[in-house]
């Protein structure tokens, strides 16, 4: 059921790795957390808890290492760099990775579903944002969407990299084709109001898609639910039960 394959990415300039499980069904590209690996959501169990929807071919899930935010954490290089990299990392998975899932899914056209927690969030956020034409839904978990505050940089040294990859600031600017079929997707946000948990985030975000007119929802789970992987398994199988029924 699991396929691991590994590349040299021509953007991102370093070997990547993309998993999948599953064999038939709705492709779903799950973005780690932070600087988590293609693997990471399968030792964090989140695997375990979809195998029901694998298993009847529901869905595929599909994982990428998340290369811009191990460089982010690392701080490899300056902070333009970094910024760089995230524009590159969605680059990559829209010329390198999109056309590996379709590919495996023998169909040059299939729209694809996004979904993370946390930094993978804002992942899954962006690329239905930035890539409507590809990415038709997105479930980003207890989302971290204003991110400037993990580089170190002052205000005036963030660059164009980083406001073409930012949800937050992007979608304001989109307007044309692009906005017509953005606004024809959809983004929920659930969110937990428990320990580590800014469901702010979400509602700003929701504020700057609402204003374009993009379908989204914010879903809060209450004080009980935290900034925690227990979470993310309990929220990420019943969106995926709900959108597959």
């Amino acid at each position: 059921m699991k396929e691991v394959v590994r590349w040299r990415s021509e953007r991102l300039e370093r070997e990547v790795t993309l998993a999948r499980w599953g064999v038939v069904g709705q492709p779903v590209l799950l973005f780690p957390t932070a600087g988590g690996d293609a693997e990471e959501i399968e030792r964090f169990h989140m695997i375990d808890v979809l195998e029901p929807l694998l298993r009847a071919g529901k869905i595929k899930i599909y994982s990428c290492d998340s290369a811009a935010g191990k460089a982010l954490l690392s701080r490899e290089g300056s902070a333009r760099h970094q910024m760089y990299l995230q524009n590159q990392f969605h680059q990559y998975v829209k010329h390198e990775v999109v056309p590996a899932i379709r590919r495996d899914c023998q169909s040059p056209d299939i729209e694809i579903w996004a979904a993370g927690a946390s930094i993978g969030a804002f992942h899954s956020v962006a690329m239905v944002c930035r890539f409507p034409d590809l990415f038709s839904k997105a479930c980003a978990m207890s989302g971290t969407y204003d991110i400037r505050r993990f580089y170190d940089a002052r205000p005036n040294e963030f660059s164009e990299e980083f406001y073409v990859s930012s949800p937050l600031h992007f979608v304001p600017t989109l307007g044309g084709r692009h906005l017509e079929v953005l606004r024809t997707r959809y983004i929920l946000m659930p969110s937990g109001e428990g320990r580590a948990e800014d469901i702010s985030e979400s509602f700003a975000m929701a504020t700057v898609l609402g204003r374009a007119q993009v379908r989204n929802h914010v879903q809060s789970w209450g004080r009980d639910w935290h900034h925690d992987w227990v979470t993310w398994r309990k929220m990420l199988p019943q969106v995926m039960t709900e959108w597959t029924s």
